[in-house]
Formats: C-alpha cells, sequence, structure tokens
C-alpha cells in the first residue's frame, strides 16, 4: 500500500510504473487534455447511464438541508449540481479538484446552471484536504480516486474531514460480476474506447490511459478493506451495470 512516508516507491499510471511524485503530474497532464470535451466523452462512452448513476449516488447520500458538503474530484460538476439543490440555501457546498481546467470548467458550468451563493471552489489534493477535522456532513468523490496516487491517505483525509455521522460515497470503475461481461468491457475499453477519444477528444492515448487506470483500481471488496481500515464503518457496496461501477459508503461514528 502507498502512502506518504514512501514517496521514493512507483506507483501505477495506467499499466505503467512511473515514481511516486511523478504521477500527479501526469494525471494533469492527462485531464488538461481532456477537459473542454470531458462532459460530451462521458455521455457518448456511457450511452448517458453515468447521470443515472450519478443519480443514484446522491440518492445514497441521505441529504438534509442546511448540510455542509464536499464534492472531491469534482470535475464538471455533475454530483455537485444534484447535491446543491438538496443541501439548500442554508447549506454549503465546496466544490474541490486538483486540477486547474476542470475547476474553472466546473465553475463554469455550475453557474450557467444558476447555482451561487452558497458555494466554494478549491484547488484541492484528495491526499492532504485544506479543511478542519470534523468538517463535512458528507464527502463525494465521483471517478476520481483512481486517480490519486496514494488512495489510503485520501481516504483517511477524507476521514478526518467528516463529522460523527458523515457518510463518505466513492462512485468509481470497478470490477464486472457477471459472466462474460469481462470480455466485452475488455474489448471496448481498449478497442473502441481510445478510438472514440481520438476522434471526439482528439487524444487517443489520454483514454487508454484511463481504461488502464481502471483495471488497477481495487476491486469492490479490497475497496471495501481500504476505507475500513482508513476508519470508515458500516461500509458496504452497490453494484451498477453489472459491477463495471460500484458506489461505496461509509460512515465516520
Amino acid at each position: 500500500m502507498v502512502d506518504a512516508t514512501d514517496k521514493k516507491c512507483y506507483v501505477d499510471f495506467g499499466y505503467e510504473d512511473v515514481p511516486y511524485d511523478e504521477k500527479s503530474r501526469r494525471v494533469k497532464q492527462v485531464f488538461d487534455s481532456v477537459a473542454d470535451r470531458y462532459d460530451v466523452m462521458n455521455d457518448i462512452m456511457s450511452c448517458g447511464l453515468h447521470r443515472l448513476w450519478k443519480r443514484f449516488t446522491v440518492s445514497l447520500c441521505q441529504l438534509k438541508p442546511g448540510n455542509r458538503v464536499l464534492d472531491l474530484a469534482s470535475g464538471t460538476g455533475d454530483l455537485a449540481a444534484r447535491m446543491w439543490s438538496a443541501i439548500g440555501h442554508n447549506g454549503e457546498l465546496v466544490v474541490a479538484d486538483i486540477n486547474p481546467a476542470m475547476l474553472s470548467n466546473g465553475r463554469d458550468r455550475l453557474i450557467d446552471e444558476g447555482i451561487s451563493g452558497n458555494v466554494r471552489y478549491v484547488l484541492a489534493d484528495a491526499e492532504s484536504l485544506p479543511f478542519p477535522d470534523r468538517f463535512f456532513d458528507v464527502i463525494t468523490i465521483g471517478f476520481g480516486l483512481r486517480n490519486v496516487t496514494a488512495k489510503q491517505n485520501a481516504l483517511r483525509s477524507m476521514y478526518h474531514c467528516l463529522k460523527p455521522g458523515g457518510r463518505l460515497l466513492v462512485l468509481e470503475f470497478s470490477k464486472p460480476t457477471v459472466p462474460g461481461l469481462s470480455r466485452l468491457y475488455d474489448l471496448y475499453s481498449f478497442s473502441v474506447l481510445p478510438k472514440m477519444g481520438r476522434t471526439i477528444a482528439g487524444d487517443e492515448e489520454s483514454y487508454r490511459y484511463l481504461a488502464e487506470s481502471i483495471r488497477r483500481h481495487p476491486d469492490q471488496e479490497t475497496l471495501k478493506c481500504m476505507m475500513q481500515e482508513a476508519g470508515f464503518e458500516s461500509c458496504q457496496f452497490y453494484n451498477l451495470a453489472g459491477g463495471i461501477v460500484a458506489v461505496h459508503r461509509g460512515y465516520r461514528f
């Protein structure tokens, strides 16, 4: 397990192993490249299903008016927009991303949708969040954890930022559980997806990395154990699309 005390080690960047300090720079390059076409590619890649996955994730947040919520790796703000309507004007929404281009695109989109006032935008690294202990009622991270260099550090950081009774929701690609689905999924991921990236986003290599990063990400049970090791309790996960995507939920008590 990679942690902050072992920064001389090598970590995964897709199927390539790179020095610890290099991964974040290379991930930044990927999202700098795809930021402007990110929403279009998400709709095409998932046939629009990502919107249902995000809606389900928000339904598991158990949001109430007045809650303070953090959306990490917010990207273009799909989860943030859904949570904002649930917390009302007395709540607080913090939109955070480590990538300036993604954060800027998300901010522009949310403002265009009329989402303002009780919203803050923060450039933040999930491994060392710049927030007080016991600060948030809910933290979400959608399709972002697999890009974090030291995932266990990030989970610990999220745990410390949650209030007692607070919830963490992790929406991420995972491992297919339906017999025969893995072969079809591999064919799509490594033959179709990079070509779509080249045609639509003008970047084949970034989408090849995104496919590879999914394969290197912990499976459902492993991620559940990682959350428990970080201190979360009552951890469970929900498989979507035959396990291609999973939502993990854990509590700080």
